[in-house]
């Protein structure tokens, strides 16, 4: 008899991608087929879904939705939902949406597979189905978050902060490396407290300088740093390390010393300058990945134009925003009154990011006649399209090559920068490539 066909549909972050990358090698060692996001005709779906913020949990349903519509419609057999949204309303969702075959945590995923293919696989806790490409890869070193800010709730989802051990995460590298992985993307809720609950102090500088030395491994680039007890230490590792990527994603939410206050981020706005300071002094070229916040508790016109100026003042390299969402249960719900209205939210977060767009064109105009490095993700029909080192997946600009001769997608090129776009790089081979 034919084994049923899977459809496992990732919703909201990397880190839950890595989560259904192991779901996807689980599914295939009980004997399934299992295949990431949509593919034609599946007898079951399995949706990993987000339940960070109003918008993406607002996304998980209605994907949710849509797939009990085509199960009602008889285009699919069964349907499983798991991940962070259900592992927050695990007790509400069930009789909300009773279509649903079966509803699991973020954690229970293993009880998922077993449930299904009732076998228990001998799956290694770091193997996985790599469905980045076939040179890049996310690297999760640990799960959950100690900081408790005012306006987050993952730390209510995930729980307390949790390292996995650095021989584990070296032994996925050298894996990872095997299979053809040349980039890797670190990834945590907080890269910066790594190694302190196992370890007893931090050691994501050393985790870094090990992965570093391993042969093949072409570049690291590092996501989601925590800006207080940050380990500058890590700073003399990328300044050492060519392939240690100049790059560096740390969430930084605001500069007002009062907002940063109410949010709980256990830093000051002088204390988040010298950081940044200290950083660009230690890694020259460095190009600095933050996500800020508007419309907080606290934030009036005063602290908004103070976090315009601090936007303008460092020119960040890359930058995102977002307009604050009141998330039940967290600290800043239970104390503060949402009093910022949405349209106004929405004002800030608009003239935000018109002003980030100005700085980025410039950052990347200032890059016109410069050769760099780039990776090639793919072609379209005019371009090849890759990343340099200052680009992550998804999230940051691409270099469109004009095509000259052939390139091998996963290959590394020299290239001139002959025009710049607010997000993109126009690129050219170099002729001594």
């Amino acid at each position: 008899m034919a084994q049923p066909t899977i459809s496992v549909i990732s919703l909201g972050c990397s880190k839950n991608l890595v989560d259904s990358e192991r779901l996807l090698k689980m599914f295939a060692d009980a004997g399934l087929q299992a295949v990431s996001g949509v593919s034609e005709n599946p007898d079951m779906v399995v949706i990993n879904t987000c339940g960070f913020i109003g918008d993406a949990k607002e996304e998980s349903i209605e994907e949710i939705l849509n797939y009990i519509s085509l199960k009602e419609a008889g285009k699919i057999k069964s349907l499983y939902v798991m991940g962070c949204l259900s592992e927050r309303y695990r007790a509400e969702l069930p009789s909300e949406m009773p279509e649903v075959d079966g509803w699991y945590g973020k954690f229970d995923w293993k009880q998922l597979v077993s449930d299904i293919s009732k076998r228990n696989p001998a799956t290694a806790p770091y193997d996985r189905v790599v469905t980045t490409g076939p040179h890049h890869a996310y690297l999760k070193i640990a799960e959950g978050c100690n900081r408790f800010c005012s306006f987050c709730a993952i730390p209510i989802i995930t729980g307390r902060y949790k390292s996995r051990p650095i021989d584990e995460i070296l032994e996925e590298v050298k894996t990872l490396v095997g299979r053809g992985v040349k980039e890797f993307n670190v990834i945590a809720q907080d890269l910066s407290n790594y190694g302190m609950d196992i370890y007893g102090e931090m050691r994501l500088p050393q985790l870094v300088e090990r992965m570093a030395r391993i042969e093949g491994v072409r570049w690291i680039r590092l996501h989601y740093a925590y800006p207080a007890q940050f380990p500058l230490e890590l700073l003399d590792v990328m300044a050492k390390y060519p392939n240690v990527c100049n790059y560096l994603d740390i969430a930084l939410q605001h500069i007002s010393d009062n907002v940063l206050s109410n949010m709980r981020r256990h830093i000051t706005s002088s204390e988040t300058r010298e950081l940044l300071s200290e950083m660009r002094r230690r890694v020259p070229g460095l190009h600095i990945r933050t996500t800020l916040m508007v419309g907080f508790p606290g934030e009036g016109e005063r602290e908004f134009e103070e976090l315009k100026e601090f936007v303008k003042e460092q020119r960040f390299e890359r930058m995102g925003a977002f307009a604050y969402c009141e998330e039940e249960d967290t600290y800043g719900a239970k104390t503060f009154e949402d009093s910022v209205p949405q349209d106004e939210k929405d004002r800030r977060l608009s003239e935000l990011m018109e002003l980030q767009e100005e700085i980025a064109l410039e950052s990347n105009q200032s890059k016109i006649g410069q050769i760099m490095e780039v990776i090639v993700d793919g072609e379209e029909d005019d371009y090849y399209v890759g990343r340099t080192q200052y680009d992550s997946p998804e999230v940051d600009p691409e270099v469109l090559i004009k095509k000259s001769k052939k390139l091998k997608r996963s290959e590394f090129y020299n290239v001139r920068i002959v025009d710049a776009l607010p997000f993109e790089l126009i690129a050219e081979l170099d002729g001594t490539d």
